[in-house]
């Protein structure tokens, strides 16, 4: 709701054009433990971000959680990993051998100030990308004027059963994200289709449109296969994260599947553990 009162009033103060300083007095609120887990099916470094909530108009950083134990249990396999702290986070080195498998399914478990939490999530089969295609607009052959190359991604659908996907998108490097995409069996309701090539909406969101790849250039995609529950998290942040504008949806807490199973435990986290299988392609703009 603080997001939307400050949405509201930014639209009225433009209509306005008034220019008269406005004090809000937001309650602080109570800092939670949060957990961002996603485990893959990729070599390298798999991380795990816990840090604590900060107060929404608080610009610091979020607070780091250096004193938790955190073991990742592949209960399919009957193995455990456990997680390290270094360099502000939990990870294990798994470049010679990738700890997530499609069809394992995985348990995360958190020991933290004497209460332990516990989360679940299984790694689901992904399709793979069959190529990146780039085409270069002028500003007259665009709605948006920007310059630049349109990149589209080619994918079909694994036929026989519902597949959740979630595509991200990145410029030059894997460091910050440039789009998010969600998928239904290549499309973006369930029961449209099976098998299909993925629709051209969600093929051709790979871009950003106020800021088109240029010459030399790098456009790199992954794309994730997730759970129904992993799924619905994801476009559930989606939606508060870019939920502007006077006429935005009204914000909502996000869930979180972090489970405190301690006998009259009562701390709560926030967050998410979700595993993914991992399709990723990319493609130099010449």
């Amino acid at each position: 709701m603080k997001k939307l009162s400050l949405l509201i009033i930014s639209a009225l103060v433009g209509l306005t054009a008034c220019e008269d300083k406005i004090d809000l007095d937001i309650a602080q609120g109570k800092s939670l433990p949060v957990m961002d887990a996603w485990i893959t099916t990729e070599a390298g470094l798999q991380k795990i971000k816990f840090t604590m909530s900060v107060p929404f108009t608080d610009n610091n950083p979020a607070p780091i959680i250096n004193d938790a134990a955190i073991t990742l249990f592949d209960e399919t396999a009957g193995k455990s990993y456990a997680f390290g702290f270094k360099d502000g986070m939990y990870s294990y080195d798994a470049t010679n051998q990738p700890i997530g498998v499609v069809g394992h399914a995985y348990k995360l478990h958190v020991e933290y100030k004497g209460e332990i939490f516990e989360a679940y999530d299984t790694i689901k089969r992904v399709t793979t990308i069959d190529s990146i295609t780039l085409k270069y607009k002028t500003k007259e052959e665009t709605m948006n004027g920007k310059e630049g190359y349109y990149a589209t991604m080619h994918a079909k659908d694994i036929e026989g059963a519902t597949d959740y996907y979630w595509i991200r998108s990145y410029r030059n490097d894997t460091l910050r994200r440039l789009r998010d995409g969600f998928s239904i069996d290549g499309s973006y309701d369930e029961g449209v289709s099976d098998g299909a090539t993925f629709i051209l909406p969600i093929a051709e969101g790979i871009t950003d449109w106020s800021k088109p790849f240029q010459a030399n250039e790098k456009v790199i995609v992954r794309l994730m296969s997730v759970t129904r529950r992993s799924f619905d998290f994801l476009r559930q942040v989606d939606q508060q994260v870019n939920a502007g504008g006077l006429f935005a949806k009204v914000l909502e807490n996000v869930r979180s599947n972090v489970n405190n199973v301690t006998p009259s435990g009562k701390t709560k986290i926030l967050g998410w553990f979700g595993t993914s299988a991992v399709s990723r392609s990319e493609k130099l703009v010449k």
